[in-house]
């Protein structure tokens, strides 16, 4: 539910609250605590010594500083600066490059595939990073069922994995698997990690600095308040310009705004309607409004259960009837939600994946579409056996039917859009009970739910959050944590999932892909009303130019990457102090280097995780 991280990415494996993410995944939407002015000049976010500091407002809390559990979107994006991953994203195309790996095949059968490592890669503490290292990463993935909770689904298939040299990296599989340019795993120095005891219990936050090889090095965290990050002298793609890079956490939306229009903050994501339009008017600040790469949706609870079949939580009964799922899902209108709430910021949802993505993008046809429709959504529950009692649909007992709605308390949208859910079912003679809470991942992975406000970060390759709708993404037991967004375990679906992680051929498994949406949307557990735009700003005084991903059109926060904060470029000081507004751009296109790819084409493209928001 990494919404927001993408509550949530790019999402969860085992993990626990990428459900963060329900209303973007990724991502963040803001409300909360008041702002703490980190630097005393407006226009300058720079501490006494002139220190150039990029501080990030978010609106949300990092789960956990260990790549092996994080799953929301702010975790996952803070992990991109502090380690590499094997391949990485072109910030134009979307294809993969060259990153820990510079260059990588695999064999005729598609079975084993070998990355060749880079030797110009340095651990913060001074040690070579080495094919050692990336081998030790996954092999403990694959060992270890904690170290598999945020990406464990990557290495199901592994058969082994080797390092027969400090520069080449083998990993043998199963069966052909697709994602192997879209492994989207930190890779820790094993020399640190392999000290750790329970990795289910470790978050990785206690010693600072924190050993990396990313372009950022984390020297300081407050749970609630910031992470601080200084540059990467030597990381090989070259090091940061600004001094360091700030996420300072903000539990009200407003107060971040405020700190950014006071320059006390550089940047602010997930904007509202309203503080966007309101920025367009102020100075300094530039409002990039783009297509956004998440989903926002209503999720709902299908009988949660554990893999053993051990149930979980209360979801209400009626909610295992097709019909019901469908008729409530009839009655919301995707239109008034875009116009009202995101008042234009976003498109009408249809399939799972967004359309920025338009090789997999899908969208119902005429006679599968659930339209608006209150008076066939009212035959539906008729159909379904729910009656009617003084206006009030009821159950076997007699009860009034009402809903339980999780809602994230830092999301304007979760808050908005549920009102009118309220008035669109009351209609039906359906209540609700909108349950809006700064901890929705607690009743959620407890399954003490009906309905939940859902949401996550897609990434070019959709491998990550088709799998949490798998039946291996559930729990092992009541007492473990899963990989699942919902709880959804479908026979049919987990065949073209596995159909899909094992095609090579582009348009096959787009197609494939594009059969799964089908059959989610026709489940009825999963109803995506929007695709938000990605609505940011930042101090154009502070920032001179920084990456959007894609390079048209594109989001700076959260990212498939580090282009944004790794590219990003202050102003000087001379500049600032002139008050010259026309410093800024977005620069575009960073990434140079020859990809070698090897008997699988050029099509792959890499994905993620928050998100969340998202994990994200």
């Amino acid at each position: 539910m990494n919404t927001q991280e993408a509550h949530g990415g790019t999402g969860r494996r085992h993990r626990a609250p990428r459900l963060v993410a329900a209303t973007g995944a990724l991502a963040l939407a803001f409300t909360g605590a008041a702002a703490t002015p980190l630097h005393p000049a407006p226009a300058q976010a720079r501490a006494a010594e002139d220190k150039q500091v990029l501080t990030v407002a978010v609106a949300q809390s990092v789960d956990s500083l260990s790549p092996f559990l994080a799953g929301r979107l702010v975790s996952t994006s803070i992990h991109r600066l502090m380690y590499e991953y094997l391949l990485n994203y072109d910030p134009k195309t979307n294809e993969p490059v060259p990153a820990f790996a510079t260059a990588w095949e695999a064999s005729e059968d598609k079975l084993t595939w070998t990355y060749t490592i880079r030797d110009d890669s340095k651990w913060s503490d001074g040690k070579q990073a080495t094919a050692e290292d990336a081998a030790w990463t996954l092999g403990k993935m694959m060992s270890d069922d904690a170290a598999a909770t945020a990406n464990g689904s990557f290495v199901g298939n592994f058969e082994s994995v080797s390092a027969p040299s400090k520069d080449k990296l083998v990993i043998k599989l199963k069966k052909p698997q697709a994602t192997m340019t879209a492994l989207d795993i930190p890779i820790v120095p094993k020399h640190v990690w392999e000290k750790v005891g329970d990795f289910s219990k470790f978050n990785n936050d206690q010693k600072f600095p924190i050993v990396g090889n990313g372009p950022y090095v984390l020297t300081d965290y407050k749970v609630d308040q910031y992470v601080k990050m200084e540059p990467n002298k030597d990381f090989w793609r070259g090091a940061p310009k600004f001094d360091e890079l700030v996420f300072k956490y903000y539990k009200d939306g407003d107060a971040a705004v405020a700190a950014l229009k006071k320059g006390e903050v550089s940047f602010v994501p997930n904007l509202t309607p309203a503080q966007a339009a309101d920025l367009k008017n102020a100075g300094n600040i530039k409002v990039n409004d783009a297509p956004g790469r998440r989903f926002f949706a209503l999720a709902v609870n299908p009988g949660a259960k554990a893999r053993n079949g051990d149930k979980l939580g209360d979801g209400h009964e009626s909610l295992l009837d097709q019909r019901v799922r469908n008729a409530l899902f009839k009655a919301v209108d995707r239109d008034t939600i875009i116009d009202k709430v995101f008042q234009g910021h976003a498109v009408k949802g249809e399939g799972y994946i967004p359309p920025r993505y338009d090789k997999y993008f899908w969208k119902p046809s005429p006679e599968q579409e659930l339209t608006f429709d209150i008076e066939a959504a009212d035959k539906l529950l008729d159909e379904a056996g729910l009656k009617k009692k003084d206006g009030k649909r009821v159950d076997e007992d007699g009860e009034p039917i009402v809903y339980r709605v999780l809602c994230h308390a830092t999301d304007p949208n979760d808050k908005a859009v549920g009102q009118y859910l309220e008035e669109w079912w009351g209609r039906l003679g359906i209540g609700m009970d909108l349950q809006c809470s700064d901890n929705v991942s607690d009743p959620w992975l407890a399954g003490t739910y009906d309905l939940a406000f859902d949401g996550w970060s897609v990434n070019p390759d959709p491998d990550f959050v088709l799998s949490i709708h798998t039946c291996d993404a559930l729990p092992a037991t009541k007492e473990d944590v899963g990989a699942t967004d919902n709880f959804i375990c479908d026979k049919k679906y987990d065949e073209l999932y596995e159909r899909q992680l094992a095609e090579y051929d582009p348009a096959k498994r787009a197609d494939l892909v594009k059969q799964m949406q089908s059959h989610l949307y026709d489940l009825g557990y999963m109803n995506v009303m929007a695709y938000p735009n990605a609505v940011e700003a930042y101090r154009s005084d502070q920032i001179k130019s920084i990456t959007t991903m894609p390079a048209e059109a594109g989001n700076i926060y959260g990212q498939d990457g580090y282009w944004s904060w790794w590219s990003a470029e202050p102003v000087a000081s001379d500049e600032a102090s002139s008050g010259d507004q026309d410093s800024t751009g977005v620069i575009i296109g960073i990434v140079a280097g020859v990809v070698v790819l090897v008997a699988v084409g050029a099509f792959m493209a890499v994905r993620r995780r928050s998100t969340a928001d998202e994990r994200e």
